[in-house]
């Protein structure tokens, strides 16, 4: 075990929660769905917040710069915290109080959410079957001021109505999942969907809607796969 590993165990940290928060952290940075002043990112493991450092290149982060918070709000490891961390806080707080199994969260800054953000637009379809039977829609809320709890009251009935991913007013999207690679892959994958609905609603000048009794029954699929990620 090296002389690292020794003091994070010794503090009761998560090693692997730290690797978790470093990989997607990399991970968006190359995607360019972050940016050093853009974004950020958490775990949560026995209470603790493992979450992404404030002012540093994603792509450069180590072991020692993530920033891990205990029950109290104290910081017992790494570089200060990012201020957003009291919308994660909120977030894990929300879903847990409202029986959603949730142990990642991801605020991203991703290009295409964000201009669906600045707009103050919903990203939804009925165009698309894997938007709909995985996301519903993408809803945007009105603006919070960042690094203040406002920033998420709005979003609070999606988050515990089990959405997965909201549009932050002029502010990005936030995402929750099972764990930290989970609220990525969602980042990820609306990223993508958003790009999609972008190009054929704003650009194309229209889309091809399925047809009301298949759009209800996506609909449904979407409450199945939803139940499913109850605690």
């Amino acid at each position: 075990m090296s002389e690292l590993s020794e003091k994070m165990k010794a503090l009761g940290i998560s090693e692997q929660a730290v690797n978790d928060v470093l990989f997607v952290a990399k991970r968006m940075d190359q995607k360019n769905l972050v940016n050093s002043f853009a974004g950020n990112i958490s775990a949560k493991v026995d209470g603790k917040i493992y979450i992404t450092p404030t002012g540093q290149n994603k792509g450069m982060l180590t072991q020692e710069k993530i920033a891990v918070v205990d029950e109290n709000g104290q910081r017992i490891w790494g570089m200060k915290e990012t201020s957003e961390i009291i919308m994660h806080r909120m977030a894990y707080d929300i879903c847990e109080e409202n029986g959603w199994d949730v142990g990642g969260v991801v605020h991203s800054h991703s290009k295409v959410l964000t201009a669906f953000s600045m707009a103050m637009k919903d990203v939804e379809t009925k165009a698309l079957p894997e938007m709909m039977g995985n996301f519903h829609k993408i809803p945007c809320v009105p603006y919070g001021a960042p690094g203040t709890k406002y920033i998420l009251t709005m979003a609070e009935p999606y988050l515990a109505d089990g959405y997965r991913i909201v549009l932050l007013g002029n502010h990005g999207s936030l995402a929750v999942g099972k764990t930290v690679e989970d609220a990525m892959n969602v980042v990820e994958a609306c990223e993508a969907i958003a790009e999609q609905i972008l190009i054929t609603k704003y650009i194309i000048g229209g889309e091809a809607p399925l047809d009301d009794l298949e759009v209800a029954r996506f609909y449904d699929i979407y409450k199945e796969n939803r139940e499913k990620r109850k605690k």
